[in-house]
């Protein structure tokens, strides 16, 4: 007997139930290579010996589309065994997901591709430093910092302009105790 049942993603799939329990009246799923019962390391192990065909029939079942013909038989067993992971402990973060679409914007705009750090203060916070007699200041932006009109990826950048010396910027600004630095175990 074949019913409709929506799977963890939400999509419509079908499912053939094939167990004794049918016969009594219970329902029940048959997920052929997604069997939760089955321990994740034998269903990944079990990829390596699976057939391309039978691999490409799990990634169309797994992301609802048909892979590419020229893709590699690497490419199609590290998909499927994300997917088969991401389906038992979950999928990325929404942090990591925000992250991966702002790179994937910047290469397709042309921009450099470089990970930023989390920022050590607010955008729109003013951070004075005086340093040999001068009061510098940096203003906090969304991405990156205004020193003097100008734009820098990082305080440590303007860190560095300021004392000609390899200075942590967050360090540098007060942002970190040296103490606090000690204990994280970094410079």
């Amino acid at each position: 007997m074949e019913r409709e049942h929506f799977d963890w993603l939400r999509k419509r799939t079908r499912a053939m139930c094939v167990t004794a329990r049918q016969e009594a009246g219970h329902t029940c799923r048959r997920r052929d290579f997604l069997n939760r019962r089955r321990p994740i390391a034998q269903r990944l192990a079990s990829l390596r010996s699976c057939a391309i065909s039978e691999l490409k029939q799990q990634w169309r079942t797994l992301y609802n589309c048909a892979p590419s013909h020229r893709i590699s038989r690497e490419l199609v067993t590290r998909a499927v065994a994300y997917r088969i992971q991401e389906q038992v402990y979950g999928g990325l973060k929404p942090s990591t997901r925000r992250l991966l679409l702002r790179l994937a914007n910047d290469a397709r705009s042309g921009r450099p591709l470089r990970p930023e750090p989390a920022p050590a203060a607010p955008a729109g916070t003013v951070l004075m430093r005086e340093w040999h007699g001068v009061t510098h200041e940096v203003r906090v932006l969304d991405r990156g910092v205004l020193y003097k009109r100008k734009r820098y990826r990082s305080l440590t950048e303007v860190a560095q302009l300021i004392t000609s010396a390899h200075w942590n910027g967050p360090q540098f600004f007060g942002l970190r105790s040296k103490r606090r630095e000690a204990s994280h175990g970094s410079k």
